[in-house]
């Protein structure tokens, strides 16, 4: 099982300013940002991976979403103050991925819930990550 983990330091955190407009508009003021995959995820490891996550989300989270079928499980589980998300968690676990991040910042729980959406939650993935990388991959590989 191949695993990817980061949090974004503060002086990375220009980096999430970088993102296409469409996701910034969909997760607005960012303040903190954590992520792990695990790739190759086999049948028991990914049910204690959802176990856990559940565990999580029951401590003080409230669900926005949650689908749980045998092919996946998508969960985005929120703490609010007021009219305003402050923490989100989205998770998502297929056969062979399972994904989550943590989010902290000001947040409108209509954009979260936008992640509901399998390409809007790929979209907000994908770019997040490769600008995450793009920034990165230079001070560690000048050539590249």
């Amino acid at each position: 099982m191949g695993t990817t983990s980061f949090q974004v330091p503060n002086f990375m955190k220009a980096v999430l300013g970088n993102i296409s407009p469409e996701v910034k508009h969909a997760i607005g003021n960012i303040s903190d940002f954590k992520y792990i995959t695990f790739k190759d995820v086999n049948a028991l490891k990914r049910q204690r991976l959802v176990t856990e996550m559940n565990a999580v989300t029951n401590n003080g989270y409230l669900d926005a979403f949650r689908k749980n079928t045998p092919e996946q499980t998508r969960i985005i589980s929120v703490r609010e103050a007021g009219t305003v998300v402050t923490d989100v968690i989205i998770f998502n676990s297929s056969k062979t991925e399972t994904t989550a991040y943590y989010l902290q910042g000001n947040f409108d729980p209509e954009k979260i819930k936008s992640f509901t959406d399998e390409d809007t939650f790929n979209t907000f993935s994908n770019d997040l990550l490769q600008n995450y990388k793009t920034n990165i991959t230079p001070s560690f590989n000048p050539q590249n």
